[in-house]
């Protein structure tokens, strides 16, 4: 079955950097696109980035977060810079094996991972 692990989270100062892995078996990986989202707390799952044909980013982490993948080793990365506080959430890796459009969508990713929690201290 599909499995995404998560890590890289922790505590970083506002300015800081991190950089996100999202380890995933039991598909090929090079052939799905990858989703990165976050939530912070009381508030609504977000999108972050995707890579797909292409590599999408949402406004608020553009010229930030860089999102790459290591095809051979199966692993998504998400190198986050110039951290602010509203960082601050858990976040996500997910995949699908359908035909999606939309990488920014929820509803377009089937497999989540657990999810590593960020912390920003301004």
């Amino acid at each position: 079955q599909v499995r995404l692990v998560e890590s890289g989270g922790g505590l970083v100062q506002a300015g800081g950097s991190l950089r996100l892995s999202c380890a995933a078996s039991g598909l090929s990986f090079s052939n799905y696109p990858m989703g990165w989202f976050r939530q912070a707390p009381g508030k609504e799952r977000e999108f972050v980035g995707a890579s797909g044909r292409n590599t999408y980013y949402a406004d608020s982490v553009k010229g930030r977060f860089t999102i790459s993948r290591d095809n051979a080793g199966n692993t998504l990365y998400l190198q986050m810079t110039s951290l602010k506080p509203e960082d601050m959430a858990v976040y996500y890796c997910a995949t699908t094996r359908r035909t999606v459009y939309n990488l920014a969508a929820i509803h377009s990713y089937d497999y989540w991972g657990q999810g590593t929690q960020v912390t920003v201290s301004s």
